[in-house]
């Protein structure tokens, strides 16, 4: 399991971090600053949130895998990857599942 747990924390962070840049840069200067400038330097940040949500739902498909989780526990932890903040607080409640199993 530790191999899945760490996997799970780097793309808990990943998704966090990547979930603020879009909610707080992204959609921002797109819909509400609209300046061309900026839309051109902010292209790749959906491309690379796109791609790193499903490794992230895979991690999560893995460690409740690992740790025998009910679906409805697999589900709040692949919303908690949609929404900023609620990731790290993810990874956090599976820190304490983790330190508290050992």
């Amino acid at each position: 399991m530790n191999g899945a747990y760490i996997r799970f924390r780097i793309m808990a962070w990943v998704a966090g971090i990547m979930s603020l840049i879009l909610w707080f840069v992204d959609i921002p200067v797109k819909y509400f600053l609209t300046v061309p400038f900026l839309e051109d330097k902010i292209d790749w940040i959906p491309i690379v949130h796109g791609y790193q949500f499903p490794i992230y739902i895979i991690t999560v498909m893995e460690l409740s895998y690992r740790l025998k989780w009910d679906v409805i526990k697999i589900v709040k932890f692949i919303l908690a990857g949609t929404l900023p903040v609620a990731s790290f607080l993810a990874e956090k409640k599976v820190r304490a599942i983790y330190n508290s199993s050992k």
